[in-house]
């Protein structure tokens, strides 16, 4: 957070105040945000303001408390699901398999999935009708972190976590897991996590087959910020307002312009 103080809109009749602002967002109650605003914990556009009477348009302003992105439209859903194996990542499969539209009954708004899962991958599959966010952590060159399980054929050795860190060449280039570790390799097959930024096709059941070690089951656990928890494959949930929050820093920290000679990794 910068040290800059700035009001914003304080005279203006138009707009909503900003602790009402905030209130309506769940973020706390209205004298709780009047606090948190005098403390200096809010940001409006980047600049902190401190300024009770300041007003923002909710509907083109971008609020942060304490560095994480409060979502101020409220016609916008997050949904968590936990995709069952066979089911295909899509709305509606023209082949006619089972697909997500079966879990999104109970939401009004027509919601899409960001990124995918194979049909045999079970795990953490964000939903949203929040067109802007999807486009950003669905797109390669943001590369958002996930983490997956893996149950494998063979008992993994270090070594071949070691390899997977640094690096295994595949059809169509090299890649490397952020990390690697060993679960379980007590019987004949092993569980493995594997963390990975990558978006390309299939990568964590290639990457192990590379290694003489082909999964039998695959499940993600984590995306970026969010975490499956304990929801039952096949059930779906709102994201809290702290996920949501996380979520939308991520994606805003992602739609910005990198600085000058510097990739998004």
């Amino acid at each position: 957070m910068n040290g800059e103080q700035h009001e914003v809109s304080g005279s203006d009749a138009e707009g909503v105040r900003l602790q009402k602002v905030l209130a309506n967002a769940g973020v706390a109650s209205r004298r709780v945000a009047e606090d948190m605003i005098v403390a200096g914990r809010v940001r409006v556009n980047g600049t902190v303001v401190t300024e009770l009477g300041s007003r923002i348009h909710p509907d083109r302003d971008l609020v942060d408390v304490d560095g994480t992105a409060v979502q101020l439209d409220q016609t916008k859903r997050y949904v968590m699901l936990n995709k069952p194996t066979g089911v295909v990542s899509t709305m509606k499969d023209e082949r006619g398999r089972p697909d997500l539209r079966r879990y999104t009954k109970e939401w009004a708004e027509r919601l899409y999935n960001v990124g995918r899962l194979d049909a045999d991958t079970s795990g953490l599959l964000v939903l949203t009708n929040d067109g802007e966010l999807a486009h950003v952590l669905a797109h390669p060159s943001f590369g958002v972190t996930k983490v997956y399980i893996a149950q494998v054929e063979g008992r993994v050795t270090s070594q071949t976590i070691a390899r997977l860190t640094k690096g295994v060449d595949l059809d169509d280039g090299p890649i490397a897991a952020d990390r690697a570790r060993l679960l379980d390799a007590s019987t004949g097959s092993s569980l493995v996590e594997l963390t990975l930024h990558s978006g390309r096709n299939r990568i964590v059941r290639r990457m192990l087959a590379e290694v003489g070690h082909p999964v039998t089951e695959l499940v993600r656990r984590r995306f970026g910020p969010l975490h499956l928890g304990t929801l039952p494959a096949g059930r779906a949930r709102e994201l809290t307002t702290v996920e949501v929050g996380a979520l939308l820093t991520l994606a805003r920290r992602g739609a910005e312009p990198p600085p000058a000679g510097q990739e998004i990794q």
